[in-house]
């Protein structure tokens, strides 16, 4: 079972969160050969001043 974690700035709409487990499924059902229901896309949602790149704020 594909457990796909995906973390990301706040801000996006459900619609957009919706569309976006969507095609992650539908790429993971034809990638990885398995059904859409054994497929988990989870939202980690972690606002910008958390993130660091070579140890500076993004």
């Amino acid at each position: 079972m594909p457990l796909i974690l995906v973390s990301m700035y706040p801000g996006r709409t459900k619609e957009q969160k919706d569309e976006f487990a969507k095609a992650i499924t539908d790429a993971a059902v034809q990638i990885l050969k398995t059904k859409p229901e054994h497929v988990i896309v989870v939202y980690d949602e972690k606002p910008k001043e958390n993130w660091f790149q070579s140890g500076k704020p993004l």
